[in-house]
């Protein structure tokens, strides 16, 4: 059974951190409510949704996928690269503990789990503002022996490769090319987002559902021309923070840990 760890919205998200987005005002109340509806929507496709309780003191801490990197094998707990966001880290490895034994990146090395696009046993990971090559390095190292492939994607004009290009079934990944290096993806048949809606590349796949937020219906729309089932969701708050709808949530297959 597939598990989904998220974590409830701080009351201090309007200080959360922002790279490319101006800042406005956060409806806390609605942003709760939409966070709300995205758990109902995971639990709706199937997944079992764990919810921790939010963490007053850090904006951010809503956007689970960044501080850790879950595998079928283990769990990699990341040196995240905007320092405010750093000790998001210990009660979300403290959950993971149920699940995966854990590894740690250790600084030089900085790493979003929002630059992690997976694959089956292939990791594409950006090269971003937050993300750099000694974490790529010791990434490479902490998988492959799990036979897993760590493969560098250059990232600008966006916050995460994630913020550029997302795997949605059928060999497939949606993309806006002006953001990242798409040589790097030549494996895949690639589906491009319209012009008018950039940051629409940012969609999470369950099973068979592509969710995507309800705010770029253009890319709804091809999507569902070239046969993919598409479920949209309200997330225009929590937009605001430089939210996609991968970033608040952490999927992984369940499976309790062993000695």
């Amino acid at each position: 059974m597939l598990t989904g760890i998220t974590r409830q919205i701080s009351q201090s998200i309007n200080e959360c951190e922002l790279s490319f987005h101006e800042r406005q005002p956060i409806d806390v109340a609605k942003a709760g409510a939409q966070h709300r509806a995205y758990r109902d929507c995971l639990a709706e496709l199937g997944i079992q949704v764990v919810s921790l309780p939010a963490e007053p003191d850090l904006p951010d801490c809503v956007f689970v996928e960044d501080p850790a990197l879950v595998v079928d094998e283990i769990a990699v707990i990341s040196v995240m690269g905007a320092v405010s966001r750093r000790p998001e880290a210990q009660s979300l490895a403290a959950a993971l503990t149920r699940y995966r034994k854990l590894e740690y990146l250790r600084e030089p090395a900085t790493l979003d789990g929002g630059d992690v696009m997976r694959v089956g046993r292939n990791l594409f990971v950006g090269l971003s503002r937050r993300t750099n090559r000694e974490a790529i390095a010791q990434l490479s190292t902490i998988l492959q022996p799990h036979g897993y492939q760590v493969n560098p994607v250059e990232v600008t004009g966006c916050l995460h490769l994630k913020s550029a290009c997302s795997y949605i079934g059928g060999n497939t990944v949606l993309v806006n090319r002006s953001w990242l290096d798409a040589d790097q993806l030549q494996q895949f048949e690639l589906i491009d987002v319209p012009a008018e809606e950039p940051n629409a590349a940012n969609a999470l796949l369950v099973k068979d559902v592509v969710i995507l937020p309800s705010s770029f219906p253009r890319t709804r729309e091809l999507l569902e021309r070239r046969g993919f089932r598409v479920r949209a969701i309200d997330v225009s708050e929590l937009q605001k923070a430089e939210s996609g709808v991968t970033c608040m949530s952490l999927i992984f297959d369940h499976r309790e840990a062993t000695a």
